[in-house]
Order: structure tokens, then sequence, then C-alpha cells
């Protein structure tokens, strides 16, 4: 039987050991755009599920941190850059597996490139609540792609630090919010009504909780950046379960202190006359016009953090996936001083100006249109990414559980807590594509295709599976492997002498001589 060739690697490695977990939380956290999904989303969100809407936040992140639970325990036994698709390929097959890589690739992409019209609209905004001015959007969205490129260029931990000073801005401005109310005792008193069953059990919450997952999309990512984690057997899990528990528990805070600010009755009604203007009205009466200024500052900041946190991201799946050899080999060069995939994050640059520009040119809107209709199939992909994982987790310890070594993880982490994050994400990717609407505020026919664009994705690369297989069948036998390990390096020899080679299975030592073990093969 031929051998595998080993996956490629860049002759530059990307920067090893460079993310702790507080910097890995603050690009999962940053992706998330708190700030942006509390004062741009959370209205609606009131709106739609009454008082009750915080618990929405806090029911997704109990599924998410479940999830949690199997993914990160895969970590630490498949340690391909791939992350998700990784995954997917070793629990649920390799043609799988490249399916859900196409699948992240495009939802990842869209994600992130949508958002370049949520910066456009909300400098915009900006502009004319400061200075009376009106910003067009589409040289802003340019000069976003721009930064975002040269963020992404530089060293990871250039970008964690200032996703670190972005972050603490956009929190910061919440937590001053929730303080001014908190320390008024809201319009008529603290309550904690929002959290009684009949306050969470209406018609509405299904709505609230399509929000509150989409809400939480990139928190996932924490795997992505395994190759450049401080320890990362430890720090993955850290970080994910800290970006969980803190977008889950901060978002239904928020929520609940804005309710508060208004009062239960008088807050739907507000929601529904001034939903863009709830949070900025709420600061402004409990905090002052100043906050509200900083407000809309941070909101852009906000913006361009959760833009870099995805560009990173994104960059990160195609330096593997180049590696693998299903993207061009040149996307895999990594910047020989900052360690970043440059190459890769230019190209996806480019790709964002491609789509932008595009839009610009028929005449879309940049919310309703690049923003709506290219964020949220990226976003049901992702969901559908994070299913599929979910059911690759038990499948791939069950098979590995009757090797030899067995995996040593017990049934919580590798049966019930996958089976449960399965069925608990499948109801949510029902309730966001059932809600499909109110993401999009398009018709019908639209919603349909851009729902249908997810499965189609994922039937794409089902056919790149059958394509590389036939046509090249060492890269699709090599796809989400791991690499082999390193062959020893030999022994200087002292000055004069003559080297000494390795021993070889051809060429054994003799019985007297020290045993030096053969240079291990590629695996097959």
């Amino acid at each position: 039987m031929p051998e595998t060739p080993e996956p490629h690697r860049p002759a530059t490695p990307l920067r090893s050991g460079a993310l702790g977990t507080a910097d890995i939380s603050f690009f999962v956290v940053s992706a998330a755009a708190p700030l942006t999904v509390m004062a741009g989303v959370a209205p609606v969100a009131i709106l739609l599920g009454g008082i009750g809407a915080p618990a929405g936040y806090l029911l997704a992140g109990i599924t998410l941190a479940v999830f949690a639970v199997g993914f990160t325990t895969m970590s630490r036994h498949v340690r391909s850059g791939g992350a998700f698709y990784a995954y997917i390929a070793r629990g649920l097959g390799k043609h799988v597996g490249i399916g859900a890589a196409l699948l992240a690739l495009v939802g990842y992409n869209g994600m992130e490139i949508g958002v370049y019209g949520l910066l456009g609209t909300t400098t915009a905004d900006t502009g004319l609540a400061l200075a009376g001015i009106h910003i067009p959007w589409l040289p802003v969205s340019l000069a976003g792609l721009l930064l975002i490129w040269y963020g992404g260029y530089r060293s990871i931990d250039f970008g964690a630090k200032l996703l670190g000073v972005l972050l603490v801005a956009e929190t910061g401005i919440l937590v001053l919010l929730a303080a001014g109310v908190l320390l008024k005792g809201g319009a008529h008193g603290l309550s904690a009504g929002s959290f009684a069953p009949g306050a969470v059990l209406v018609p509405g919450t299904a709505a609230v909780l399509a929000f509150a997952f989409a809400a939480f999309t990139g928190f996932e990512s924490t795997v992505i950046y395994r190759r450049e984690a401080r320890d990362p057997d430890r720090t993955i899990p850290r970080a994910t379960y800290i970006a969980v528990a803190f977008l889950g528990l901060f978002y239904a805070f928020v929520v609940w202190t804005v309710i508060q600010a208004f009062g239960a009755e008088e807050v739907v009604k507000a929601a529904t006359d001034d939903p863009g203007g709830l949070f900025f009205t709420a600061i402004t009466t409990y905090v002052g016009p100043w906050a509200a200024d900083l407000m809309h500052l941070f909101i852009v900041t906000s913006v361009i953090a959760s833009l870099l946190a995805f560009h990173n991201a994104i960059n990160r799946y195609a330096l593997a996936l180049a590696e693998e050899g299903v993207l061009p080999a040149v996307l895999g060069r990594v910047h020989p001083r900052h360690g970043s995939p440059y190459l890769a994050g230019a190209a996806q640059s480019a790709l964002g100006a491609v789509v932008v520009l595009g839009f610009a040119l028929a005449g879309a809107d940049p919310y309703q249109q690049l923003l709506l209709w290219v964020n949220t199939p990226g976003m049901i992909g992702l969901m559908a990414l994070m299913l599929l994982a979910a059911i690759a987790v038990p499948v791939y310890f069950r098979r590995t559980a009757a090797e030899p070594d067995g995996h040593g993880e017990g049934p919580w982490r590798t049966v019930v807590a996958p089976v449960a994050a399965a069925l608990l994400l499948t109801v949510a990717i029902v309730l966001v594509v059932s809600k499909v609407s109110l993401f999009t505020m398009a018709s019908p026919a639209v919603n349909t295709v851009l729902v249908a664009l997810v499965p189609a994705v994922f039937l794409l690369g089902l056919a790149l599976a059958r394509r590389l297989k036939t046509r090249r069948p060492e890269t699709y036998a090599r796809f989400a492997e791991e690499p082999a390990p390193e062959a020893p390096e030999a022994p200087e020899a002292p000055e004069g002498a003559e080297p000494c080679p390795l021993p070889t299975p051809s060429s054994p030592e003799p019985a007297s001589a020290p045993s030096t073990p053969a240079a291990p093969k590629p695996a097959r």
C-alpha cells in the first residue's frame, strides 16, 4: 500500500504560544459584538418577547454550554488546525468533513462580509447623531476592509491586544448604563418578573430564542486558535466556557436592566415606537447625553472588533485547507515576521471588496440587503456546522473506545452532553429558519433562496469530496489526518569524527550498540 504524503506545513509556522485564555476570549466575545447585539437587536427581542426576553439569552447560553462540553473534549483528541471540519471528518467521514469545510468557509465569510454594510450604516448614523453630517456608507466600508486586512496581516497578539481594548470599551458603556439604572432603582423599582414562568412561557419566546442563538455566533471559534494557544488543552476549554458564560449572563443582565429602565408596563411600547433608540434613550436618562454620544462611537468600534475577529478566524480556516491541499497552496503561506496567514487574509479581503462593490453597484441597501442577506445564511451555516460537530463527537468516541488505548473520557463528555446538544441545536435551527423573515426583512421567495444556500453549499462540498477522491486520492486520503510526528534529529558528531547515521530497519544496529529509535514513517 503506498504511503500517504504528509500534509503541507508552511516554512514559517504560526506564532505558537502567543495566545492565552484571555486573548482567545477577546477574539470570541468580540466576534459576537455585544454592544451591537444589545443596542441593535435586543429591542426587537423585547418587542417580540416582552419582559421575558432576558430568559431567552440564558436558555441559549445553557444550550451552547452543553454543546461546548463535547467539542472541547474533542479538541484534546483531534489537533488539526481545521477545528470543526476536522472533528466532523474524524467522526462522520471525510466526505462529510469536506462538505463541512466548505460550509465553514462560506459561513464565516458570510458572517464577516455582510457586516461591512453594518459598518457603513452605523458610521453614517453616528455622524448624523453627533455632528449632523451625512457620511456615505461605501467609502467607510472600503476603508474598513483595508483596516481589517491590516489587523489580520499583523501578528495575532497584536490583534488580541486591539480587541481587548475595543471589547473593554463596548462592554464598559453597557456596564455604565446598567449601573445608572440600578443606582436609581429603575423607573418603578427593580423587579425579577422577567424570569417568572408567566413572562417566559409566552408565544414570542420562540422568536426571542432565535435572536438569542444568533447573538452567540462566533463563540465556537476558540478551537481555531489551537496552534497559537499556550497550553491549548487547558486554554481552549477555559476560553470557550468563559465566552459562553460571559455572553449568556451579560446579555440577560443588560436586557433586564433596560427593561427596568422603562418599567415592565412601558418597555414594549418604547421598543415599538423607537427600537433603534431604546438603549440611547435609557443611557441618556440614567447617565447623561455624553454617555449616549460615547455609545454611538463604541457601536462603530464594536463592529470593527467583530470584523477583525471573524477575519482572523477565516484566515486560519483557509490556511488549514491550503495545508490540506483543498485550497491553493499559496494561501498556506505564513508571514516570516508577523506569523500571520497574510495571503489568506489578502484573498479574504479581496473577496469582501468584490461583494461590497457588487452590492453597491446594484444599488442595494447596505443594512437590509448587504448585511441581512449575506449574514443570515452565514449564521444558519455555522449553526448547521455546530450540529454536525455535536453528532460527530459520540460517533468518534464510540469508535476510539474500541481501540487498545481507549480515549479515557467519561460518558457525560462523549455521549450525554453531545447528544443533548445535537437535539437542542436542532430545535435552535428550526426556530431560526421558521423566524428567518425577522432576520432578513425580505420576501418569502428571497428567504427561501437564502435558507437553501446552506444545504446547497454542503452538497457542493460533498461533490468536491467525490472529485478529490477520484482525481486527487492522496489529498483526499490525508484530509483532516493528524500530522505525523517529526523524525528525531541525529546527534552532532564531534569535530573530525565521521557522522553516525540513524539506524534504519534495513540496516540494524549491532547487538552491542545502544538502541536508537528509527525515524517514524508518515501516517498512512
